[in-house]
């Protein structure tokens, strides 16, 4: 009789956040904030990542809202990819 085995794919993290540097060529820096409360005081603790994520058409621009998806490395600091525009800056 011939076992099978199932392997899950881990599914993919991703953030919602806004563009805060466009300047770089493929490259757009993301910064993500989270709301945490605290343990001791009960208060939230807004906590801000900066997240480099690769953007091949040059699409998001500073100020846009956009959502950025796990990928494979691409750099040393760049692990995450642009998966949509969610809201243009004005």
């Amino acid at each position: 009789m011939e076992e099978q085995t199932v392997q899950k794919k881990k599914s993919k993290r991703s953030f919602v956040g806004i563009v805060t540097s466009d300047k770089m060529d493929k490259t757009i820096v993301v910064s993500v904030s989270t709301k945490k409360l605290h343990r001791l005081y009960k208060k939230y603790v807004t906590r801000v990542k900066k997240c480099k994520a690769h953007d091949e058409g040059n699409a998001a621009h500073i100020g846009d809202r956009v959502r950025i998806v796990e990928c494979r490395p691409l750099s040393r600091e760049k692990c995450w990819r642009l998966a949509e525009i969610i809201e243009q800056a004005k």
